[in-house]
């Protein structure tokens, strides 16, 4: 028989993110006063993850993906910066 934690486990990847469930999991476990080692423990979740996934909500009064719009914005300008000389067209 598998537990939720051991699935989680075989699922997650390094690119992989939790689903809303499961992060809503950490949430309730929060707010049952369970310290990120016990959440991180109970749910087979890295304590790095458990602790970005709880000041997410403290912050933002949610767990959801937010757009990650920024992103793109760095990449340009990362590749801008790298090649200067490169025109706009070659770079679009």
């Amino acid at each position: 028989m598998q537990t939720a934690s051991t699935n989680i486990c075989e699922r997650m990847g390094r690119s992989q993110e939790l689903r809303e469930f499961e992060r809503g999991t950490v949430i309730g476990c929060h707010l049952c006063n369970k310290s990120i080692h016990e959440i991180s423990l109970l749910l087979n979740i890295s304590q790095s993850t458990v602790s970005g996934i709880i000041t997410k909500w403290k912050h933002l009064g949610t767990t959801a993906t937010q757009p990650q719009s920024e992103r793109g914005q760095h990449m340009l300008k990362r590749t801008v910066c790298r090649n200067h000389q490169l025109s706009a067209e070659s770079i679009q």
